[in-house]
């Protein structure tokens, strides 16, 4: 058997999930059939992947809906 070799060192990865666990967290959505492929081609369009798509979306939907 061959072993699968990782990209990273075991330093990069533990600074890594160290990062993750000091500066993001995790926000799950689900959404109907056939519109996860639709947000993908659509933010790929945009030139940004899917997380910066809806993270943008999210910001300027709560922006807009600020009451001033």
């Amino acid at each position: 058997m061959s072993e699968k070799k990782s990209r990273y060192t075991e330093a990069q990865a533990k600074a890594a999930k160290k990062y993750l666990k000091e500066s993001v967290e995790d926000v799950r959505i689900r959404v109907p059939k056939g519109d996860k492929s639709k947000i993908q081609e659509h933010a790929a369009a945009m030139g940004e992947s899917m997380n910066a798509f809806v993270i943008r979306a999210i910001d300027e939907t709560m922006e807009r809906d600020t009451f001033k």
